[in-house]
This record gives C-alpha cells, structure tokens and sequence, in this order.
C-alpha cells in the first residue's frame, strides 16, 4: 500500500477530482442561461467535496477532518440534486444523469470509508 503524504493521494480525493472535472466538463454544454443558477451550483458544490478533504487533512486532528469530510459528503448530495434539476429541465438526458449518479455514489462509498476510519482512529487515540 503506498503511503499517503498529501490529501491528493487520498483515494477519496482522486475519485471526487474526477468527478468534479467531469462536472466542470458538462457545465460548459449547458445553456448560458443558466450561467449564473445552476452552472455556478454545479461548479461550486463539486469543489467543495475536494476542497472539504484538502481542509480537512490539513488540520491534522482526526475528529476536524472527519468533519470536513462529512461536509463534503453534503456537497455531494447537494450536486445530487443539481443534476436532477438539470435532468428536469432537459440539459441532461437521464443516461447522463444515472451515470453521474453512479459516480456519485462510489465517491460516497469510498469517502464514508474515509471517515469511519478518521472515526476509528479518533477512538483508538481516545482509548491510548
């Protein structure tokens, strides 16, 4: 197992960068009407998830970043939601949608391992 000496190389943060490039990607076929609504929600909650990790894993207290995380975790459902506003209002059509949905979920899974380990961890040092 490599050794982590960044949050970049979180595997957490590597699925959620992806997503958030993905997200970035697709704002840009969506109707400049929405510039400033939707796109800017978009945009900004799927930065939030990567800049939550990053935050966290720099305040170097398990409890604070399993904290962070958790707000990530918000942010990704927050983007949920953009998504089936975009699917609602026909910028994306629903192949799109489930697929981005699917990621979502993974960068789920994999950040709600994160923090059961931040969480364990935070225990463990409790109990020394």
């Amino acid at each position: 197992m490599a050794s982590i000496t960044s949050f970049e190389d979180l595997e957490c943060y590597k699925v959620c960068k992806s997503l958030r490039q993905e997200i970035s990607d697709l704002t840009k076929t969506i109707d400049s009407n929405e510039k400033f609504r939707l796109v800017d929600q978009m945009l900004r909650c799927s930065r939030s998830v990567t800049n939550n990790i990053a935050e966290g894993y720099g305040r170097f207290h398990f409890k604070e970043n399993a904290q962070f995380c958790r707000h990530s975790r918000g942010s990704l459902y927050e983007l949920q939601d953009h998504l089936r506003i975009a699917l609602d209002e026909k910028y994306i059509d629903n192949f799109k949608y489930e697929e981005l949905k699917l990621k979502i979920e993974n960068c789920n899974k994999i950040l709600n391992g994160y923090i059961k380990y931040l969480i364990a961890q935070t225990n463990n040092y409790k109990n020394q």
